[in-house]
């Protein structure tokens, strides 16, 4: 019988660390070759990472990760490759080695390169235009990346009708956002069924700047159903023993086969035999088993935005981040994030009360840090914002308390934090949500001052879905159950409520998603229930505030389309979708 022993590895890479990529690479090949793999599969751009973004215009750094591919094809003495890297050949191309017996045999080059959403490889990448098939062990296998994926056509029909290609490869790094992986089973399925060959997806994982790549690589037979499904959100070595006869006795029942063969010339499809290809004699080690089943979406989002910033934090050389503590869901949210990221020793959340902070949300603070096991600091502002208001009195003189002496105490926090985080060597974690970051219920230099937003993509609905969660999950209160039913207010003056400002967030997060996610209008928002004058002042809140937005750091991607990367307006605009 054709069979084939398959390890997909599943690697968190670092962009720019093409050494420590290329030590991970050659790791997880020593593994693959102990556990009998007769071919093993990388991520896309593995060696570089991914994306490179303006790395890829400097040639000494293409030259680096060309001298790591040839290191990599020493390693392949004894198993088979495919290892995403940059080709040059007159320009630089998107590519997939194929290493076997200690060379580099052939190159893939990606043909379909995205230029959408948070995609921007045309500003970089020449498409590729060969297409070639490659047999081992008599069976033969088709190579595409990522993007070539998601197009019913070419490369992948020609690689399967024309050239016979009975086992798919796709190597990919495609960033999650909530509702992909069932997007991408639908694809991959589609895609093996209506092809007749089993296809292998291997897609990157780890957090990437506002990226967060899920994983979750799997490979679905001819019939279109799941062989197996990697982890999600961490490393994993996804191996599977594949049964080609199968795919060779269903396709006998399909005469499109014998038909497109026929032609197979016209299409310029170039066929590889790989020599030396005989199965080891030695005897294989029994497959592990595994659980298959994905995660439940509140389980994906709540672990998305915990790799994103653990990432972000370790990959930029910190070991411990500063979180201010207000009482609220979100600083909660965020502390309980930062914590299962990097343990409760990596976290200190610090209150800041001022005159406006209740008894009631210092407790909450003091409670939520005692639960989650962090240390806790607090440092009072009253005397600071006295001091302010004594200083600008003159200035001030005639004028009323307004948004100013608000945004004051907001900023001596920012302060605060910051001197802290100079003092330490702690990275601050912003706790603003997408709510207020859409509408600009947030202040510049104040609580926006920070290295990272953890819930910069995440509504406020949601940030209390995953609050819940967080503590269904544990079976115990981690986040106090008074933070749930206070209502939200930056405590900046008395008796403050957010919706002092803002719609309620159950009516304020529908109207955001269908303007910033969807680009509807007025008159299409007002349609699904909501009055027109309460939408217009929304969008007039969006609008206004993309000059925030901009200066706001970066935070990790869980929707379809984020503030920033995603969604990019001029800052100086006047139209307004009316």
């Amino acid at each position: 019988m054709r069979t084939l022993r398959i390890g997909l590895c599943q690697i968190n890479t670092t962009v720019g660390d093409i050494e420590g990529n290329t030590k991970k690479i050659l790791d997880y090949m020593r593994k693959g070759k102990r556990m009998g793999a007769d071919l093993l599969v990388f991520p896309e751009m593995a060696i570089t990472g991914y994306p490179p973004e303006d790395l890829l215009l400097m040639p000494r750094f293409i030259e680096a990760n060309l001298k790591a591919i040839k290191a990599i094809a020493r390693a392949t003495s004894q198993v088979t490759a495919i290892v995403g890297f940059v080709h040059k050949d007159g320009d630089i191309f998107n590519s997939a080695a194929l290493l076997h017996h200690g060379k580099m045999i052939d190159v893939y080059s990606k043909m379909y390169l995205p230029n959408y959403g948070v995609f921007d490889e045309f500003r970089y990448f020449r498409p590729g235009k060969e297409n070639f098939i490659f047999t081992l062990r008599s069976i033969p296998i088709g190579i595409s990346i990522c993007e070539d994926l998601w197009y019913p056509g070419d490369p992948i029909r020609t690689q399967a009708l024309y050239g016979g290609a009975e086992l798919m490869i796709n190597i990919s790094s495609s960033p999650y956002h909530a509702g992909k992986t069932s997007a991408r089973e639908k694809l991959i399925s589609t895609r093996a069924s209506d092809n007749l060959a089993i296809v292998a997806y291997c897609n990157l994982v780890g957090g990437q700047d506002e990226l967060v790549f899920d994983g979750g690589s799997m490979i679905f037979d001819q019939r279109g159903e799941l062989i197996v499904r990697g982890k999600q959100f961490e490393e994993d070595l996804i191996l599977a023993d594949l049964d080609l006869e199968a795919v060779f006795r269903m396709r006998l029942h399909d005469t499109r086969i014998r038909r497109e063969k026929q032609i197979e010339e016209v299409k310029g499809l170039r066929k590889i035999e790989l020599p030396g290809s005989a199965h080891p004699s030695q005897r294989i080690p029994a497959l592990p088993e595994r659980d298959s089943k994905p995660l439940d979406r509140l389980s994906e989002i709540y672990s998305a935005l915990a790799l994103g910033t653990g990432d972000y934090v370790r990959k930029n050389g910190f070991h411990t981040v500063l979180v201010g503590l207000s009482g609220g869901i979100d600083s909660a949210l965020t502390a309980s994030i930062a914590v299962d990221a990097l343990g409760k020793n990596g976290v200190v959340g610090v209150a800041m009360p001022s005159p406006y902070s209740s008894k009631e949300s210092l407790e909450d603070a003091k409670r939520l840090a005692q639960n989650i096991g962090i240390r806790f600091i607090t440092i009072p502002i009253t005397e600071i914002f006295q001091a302010y208001l004594k200083t600008l009195s003159a200035p001030f003189k005639g004028t009323k308390p307004d948004a100013t002496e608000e945004n004051i105490q907001a900023r001596i926090r920012g302060n605060i934090l910051m001197a802290l985080s100079n003092k330490f060597g702690w990275l601050v974690l912003t706790t603003g949500n997408k709510s207020e970051m859409s509408v600009g219920y947030c202040t510049l230099y104040g609580d926006m001052a920070g290295g990272y937003a953890v819930l910069k993509d995440v509504p406020k609905t949601l940030v209390y879905q995953l609050a819940e969660h967080k503590n269904q999950k544990e079976g115990k209160e981690i986040i106090p159950g008074n933070v749930f039913i206070k209502a939200p207010s930056a405590e900046l003056r008395p008796n403050q409520k957010d919706e002092d400002s803002l719609p309620p967030y159950p009516i304020l997060d529908p109207i955001l998603q269908a303007y910033v996610e969807e680009d509807k209008g007025v008159k299409e928002i007002a349609k699904m229930g909501f009055k027109e004058s309460m939408v217009r002042e929304v969008i007039n809140m969006v609008d206004r505030n993309e000059y925030k937005r901009r200066q706001s750091p970066p935070g990790v991607k869980i929707t379809h389309r984020a503030l920033g990367k995603d969604r990019r307006l001029p800052v100086t605009n006047k139209y307004r979708n009316f």
